[in-house]
């Protein structure tokens, strides 16, 4: 009697045993690293400053209704964010499933059979016998090996969430450069019929003088063929339009024939605001979510490490059995046998071939390149940002030159086809100054396009995105009936 007591004594002290050690954890615990930033950004111009910037709703500031809409249309209909809600659906349930390795597990089994037995001088006995039972267990995380696993899936998910952010300032940032390109080539479009057109009248007039001696059949072929070579521009412009159109429908998920209908009316360039907030470097850590991405995933390979670490340590489980049988359903658990068992299970790795200390150093190798990913990704974002700051400034110093530019040819022109008319200048002086304001115009059309993306891609390299809600648990595809139902065997064809 004793013994048994004291056997019942020792099984208890195991069991508050590890429950006390349960607490205990091995690895690295994680330590976000610090990474030295500049303290400003190089060559800001004077339209660029080191206020915070207003990355919210960033493309408003064109004042675009038409761009506005599309923002909107493409944040719930594309492919992309779509497949990055489905990424954190996923990540939220493999979190779940990795809590539940943390409680214990229950099942129950029941049986029921007929039997025929007989034995030596005596008729069959048929009889039935029914059984019930319970099993439990629980595998007690004495080195944490459990929790670095939870712990790992919530970085996992964080990660996930922060690269739908990421999905969003990317796709927000292509909607808003695809709407630029197609007013650009819509711009150019119209530059090229009108400049055609005016060139054209000019060849008219050549034809006129011409008939009374003041040129030649050489001068209307030239002037012909200008207008000829200024009119060859539509179509390569319509082209480049209609890809800008047909990206900018897949990005809403929607097809181009229905897309091309808001772009019928020409309307300009959208213009972006003169002064541009960008902040100081660090604060990209902040608000770009590749970075912090890229951070939760080091973070999880460190929780990894922990639990690749946990493997090589004993581990406990303790199980437990209630079964019982009897002649009918009604005795169970009354007229019936009973039966029940319930102890520890030590499980010590002794020898493994090097393999558990093996799977340490994979998990912290791999843990070396997620903190060398996040060191490149910070230096790539320092890098969009810098560039996207020069760019911005020299796209609107070369547009003011541009402008300036423009203005002089457009009176050349006027001043030439003036005197051709009076009969004081030749015709080569209008084809020239005709075809300088040509270029001119076309390349300050590019100059204002490249303006509206460069400011694109600075809100972009900045993390500017999304601050709407936006609603993960719903998925795209709906399941119809999925309880117990005969298989329809389908080929797929």
């Amino acid at each position: 009697m004793k013994s048994h007591i004291k056997r019942k004594l020792k099984l208890v002290s195991l069991v508050c045993l590890a429950g006390s050690l349960s607490g205990c954890v091995v690895g690295p615990d994680y330590v976000k690293p610090s990474i030295a930033m500049p303290a400003s950004w190089k060559t800001k111009g004077k339209h660029v400053h080191e206020a915070p910037p207003e990355l919210a709703e960033w493309w408003k500031q064109f004042h675009d209704p038409v761009l506005n809409g599309l923002v909107t249309g493409a944040v719930h209909s594309n492919l992309d964010v779509a497949t990055a809600k489905a990424k954190i659906r996923q990540a939220r349930a493999s979190l779940q499933q990795e809590r539940g390795t943390l409680f214990p597990s229950l099942s129950e089994a029941s049986s029921a059979t007929r039997n025929k037995g007989t034995t030596t001088g005596t008729e069959p006995t048929v009889y039935s016998q029914y059984q019930a039972g319970f099993d439990a267990s629980w595998e007690i995380d004495l080195f944490g090996g459990a929790r670095r696993a939870v712990e790992a899936a919530v970085y996992a998910e964080q990660s996930s969430e922060e690269e739908l952010r990421d999905t969003l300032v990317t796709l927000i940032g292509d909607v808003a450069t695809y709407y630029v390109q197609a007013r650009e080539y819509q711009q150019l479009v119209a530059l090229a019929q009108r400049s055609a057109k005016s060139q054209r009248e000019t060849a008219v007039l050549t034809t006129q003088q011409v008939a009374v001696g003041l040129a030649s059949r050489v001068d209307v072929s030239k002037a012909e063929a200008q207008a000829a070579s200024t009119q060859s521009d539509v179509p390569s412009y319509q082209i480049s339009y209609a890809k800008a159109v047909n990206r900018l429908a897949v990005l809403l998920g929607r097809s181009a024939l229905d897309l091309d209908a808001q772009f019928r009316s020409a309307e300009p360039i959208p213009s972006p605001p003169r002064k541009m907030k960008v902040g100081i470097p660090a604060d990209i850590l902040n608000t770009r979510p590749d970075i912090r991405s890229a951070e939760r995933q080091l973070a999880q390979a460190t929780a990894k490490v922990g639990q690749a670490e946990a493997n090589r340590y004993p581990s406990v489980s303790l199980t437990g059995a209630i079964d019982t049988s009897a002649a009918s359903i009604s005795d169970l658990g009354k007229k019936s046998t009973i039966g029940w068992s319930f102890g520890p299970t030590l499980t010590v790795p002794i020898f493994q071939g090097g393999q558990l200390k093996a799977a340490v150093g994979v998990a912290k190798a791999e843990r070396d390149q997620h903190f060398f990913i996040y060191q490149s990704t910070v230096l790539t974002a320092l890098e969009d940002v810098q560039n996207a700051i020069v760019s911005l400034n020299k796209s609107r110093a070369r547009a003011a030159s541009l402008a300036e530019s423009v203005s002089g040819y457009r009176q050349a022109a006027k001043y030439s086809r003036d005197l051709l008319a009076a009969g004081e200048s030749d015709l080569f002086d209008v084809l020239d100054a005709d075809r300088s304001l040509y270029s001119a115009q076309e390349q300050l059309i590019q100059a204002n396009a490249d303006i509206a993306t460069n400011y694109v891609s600075l809100n972009k390299a900045l993390g500017g995105g999304w601050s709407g809600p936006i609603d993960v648990t719903v998925p795209r595809v709906e399941d119809g009936f999925v309880g117990p139902h005969l298989a329809m065997r389908k080929t797929g064809r």
